[in-house]
């Protein structure tokens, strides 16, 4: 069983940066590949990046791309997500999961344990 609980949420302007953290316990997170994730109301919840167990390997959504770093740090157990340039659409809850088995997959399919999620609204 894994517990991950994220943070940093919240409300900023167009343009503006926030920082999620996600922090895990319960099961060697230095092997887990930790995810990103996000949803907005009505829409279908969506992949926004990947980390490897070591870091060494990331992937970013398109939308992520040249805006988003994903990062982690195993001591901690934390994973972030740096978000800068923020856009309006990029207001949705975002979650942070662990992936069950196999390379780094883009499919919320593939992922096994999700934190509560974290809101994320960015104003115009």
């Amino acid at each position: 069983q894994v517990q991950l609980v994220e943070s940093g949420g919240g409300l900023v302007q167009a343009g503006g940066s926030l920082r999620l953290s996600c922090t895990a316990s319960g099961r060697t997170f230095s092997s887990c590949i930790m995810g990103w994730f996000r949803q907005a109301p009505g829409q279908e919840r969506e992949f926004v990046a990947a980390i490897t167990s070591s870091g060494g390997s990331i992937n970013y959504a398109v939308s992520a791309k040249g805006r988003f770093t994903i990062s982690r740090d195993n001591a901690k157990n934390t994973v972030y997500l740096q978000m800068n340039r923020l856009e309006p659409e990029d207001t949705a809850v975002y979650y942070c999961a662990v992936q069950s088995f196999g390379s780094m997959s883009m499919r919320k399919y593939d992922y096994a344990y999700w934190g509560q999620g974290t809101q994320v609204t960015v104003s115009s």
